[in-house]
């Protein structure tokens, strides 16, 4: 179907980019100023900034408390920005509705960014901020149960390689991955998938963006062929935690997406992929005051619940 009225609307309003190289100072400041003011953000029981003290270092964290309820699973949330944008703030309204929908306290992880860090300090960050999740779970408050994580776009690219890292280092306390539209191959030859050719131009991210948005990252040290980098390559997906994947049917990155669901349960992993009619790369943090894609906060709600229910 073609894209979504409102997002194609919002589309067509935007400023057209600067001539130039990308500046990441720059753009990073532009997002900053579109965050909204305190006061107007969904309301939760509590939302409280502090440092997790790890073995990558001190990583700044924002911790979500959905409501008064003594004890919660813990929801782990890496932000997108194709690993040199995005912030604590850029995405809080995130992980504000993932708190709220789900039901579970959220940690929202607040990595180091390329290019200033090389390759794999925010991967570093986001695996040791899960583990110290898991330490510290008593004056978290986590009940035990669920230690989900889950993230956006290049989030997602890192609750991918999180899950893998924790299964391979023994680390069995990881009990969902949930990837929204996650960039999963970083080798962007447009051959590789039809979703690349498909949805090149004219839906928000396009296929030649990839690259250029990328190359920070790239440029750090992160090497595509590198199943931290590019998680769909890695050889054997056995054993890692139920998957939730969400695409957008007109994304660039769908198809590589649902190539790591399918790969997924041919290992034998529970994997459900979901993909979204009308939407773009971004539909969740940018659209998902639009009913449709506020149904990806449910969904997510009820594939976490589901399969605490059933058990690993």
């Amino acid at each position: 179907m073609p894209l979504h009225p409102e997002i194609a609307k919002a589309l067509a309003a935007l400023p057209a980019p600067p001539p130039g190289p990308l500046n990441p100072a720059a753009m990073r400041a532009g997002e900053e100023a579109q965050v909204a003011p305190v006061a107007d953000r969904l309301p939760l029981r509590s939302v409280e900034d502090r440092t997790a003290r790890t073995a990558a270092g001190e990583v700044p964290v924002r911790i979500y408390t959905p409501d008064e309820a003594g004890a919660h699973g813990l929801l782990v949330y890496f932000h997108g920005g194709a690993f040199f944008l995005g912030s604590l703030e850029t995405h809080d309204h995130v992980a504000r509705s993932l708190a709220k929908e789900t039901g579970l306290k959220v940690v929202s992880v607040g990595y180091r960014l390329a290019p200033e860090h090389a390759f794999p300090a925010g991967l570093d960050d986001c695996y040791a901020a899960v583990r110290w999740a898991a330490e510290n779970g008593d004056a978290l408050g986590w009940d035990g149960t669920t230690l989900a994580v889950a993230g956006d776009s290049s989030g997602g690219t890192f609750a991918a390689a999180v899950a893998a890292m924790a299964h391979d280092d023994g680390f069995d306390r990881i009990t969902h991955q949930v990837l929204f539209y996650p960039s999963l191959d970083l080798d962007f030859a447009v051959d590789r998938y039809a979703s690349l050719r498909e949805n090149a131009v004219g839906h928000g991210l396009e296929t030649a963006g990839l690259k250029p948005f990328n190359a920070f990252y790239l440029g750090s040290g992160a090497d595509p062929a590198d199943p931290r980098v590019s998680p769909v390559k890695r050889a054997d997906l056995g054993g890692l935690p139920p998957a939730l994947i969400i695409t957008g049917e007109l994304d660039p990155l769908r198809d590589e997406g649902e190539l790591y669901g399918r790969r997924l349960a041919d290992a034998g992993v529970d994997a459900t992929v979901s993909r979204y009619a009308g939407a773009g790369h971004g539909f969740v943090q940018h659209f998902s005051w639009i009913p449709e894609y506020q149904r990806a906060y449910a969904e997510t709600r009820d594939f976490l619940a589901r399969r605490l229910g059933e058990g690993r």
